[in-house]
């Protein structure tokens, strides 16, 4: 069974639906219970990070969250759900993530060259994907996916992104040219039916 965490945010109805389209068990919770029994957990996310993280909290589930993800076992965390793995955010000042992943969440920031770039980024980027990364199975490099985000994150260890999206630009602080790093835990997932 796949558990989605149900702490007050995300995008809850959508990510459910995707995985009903291709025939998983899949149950939407804030019971730390479930999520300890699950074969796969979901974090989605939509809004600004010290709200999610407050949610996470408030519902019992940071802990929970924490155990599965260290148990190994397949995890994928969607948008601002990804964006919690991390041990802070710059958005809103300086807010605590789970800090399950050495790294920070920081907005982009353009040099005068590209001040026309707007932020949020919003549109469809390439992907460039590691080729062990079970998640693309079936996607090819350089397929494009859609983005809106302001923030995304830079993880210490270069090696836990398995894709990265170029915007063509280089970020002002960051020494490399991506647009949101994808982190997968454990296994990872495949939105498939075969």
């Amino acid at each position: 069974m796949i558990a989605i965490i149900d702490y007050g945010a995300g995008n809850l109805g959508s990510v459910y639906k995707a995985f009903k389209y291709i025939g998983a068990e899949v149950e939407v919770t804030a019971d730390p219970g479930v999520v300890m029994r699950a074969d796969s957990l979901v974090l989605p996310g939509v809004g600004a990070f010290s709200h999610c993280m407050r949610g996470l909290d408030s519902v019992g589930m940071t802990e929970a969250t924490r155990r599965f993800i260290e148990s190994g076992r397949p995890f994928l965390g969607i948008c601002v759900g990804l964006q919690m793995l991390f041990e802070s955010s710059e958005e809103m000042g300086s807010e605590p993530g789970l800090g399950i992943l050495s790294g920070r969440v920081v907005r982009f920031r353009f040099d005068e060259a590209n001040r026309n770039l707007k932020v949020p980024h919003i549109g469809w980027n390439t992907l460039s994907y590691r080729s062990d990364a079970p998640l693309f199975k079936g996607i090819e490099q350089g397929d494009r996916a859609y983005f809106v985000h302001s923030y995304y994150p830079a993880p210490d260890d270069p090696a836990v992104s398995v894709a990265t999206s170029d915007l063509d630009v280089r970020p002002v602080e960051e020494t490399v040219n991506v647009a949101e790093p994808l982190v997968v835990s454990g296994s990872g997932f495949r939105l498939s039916s075969s």
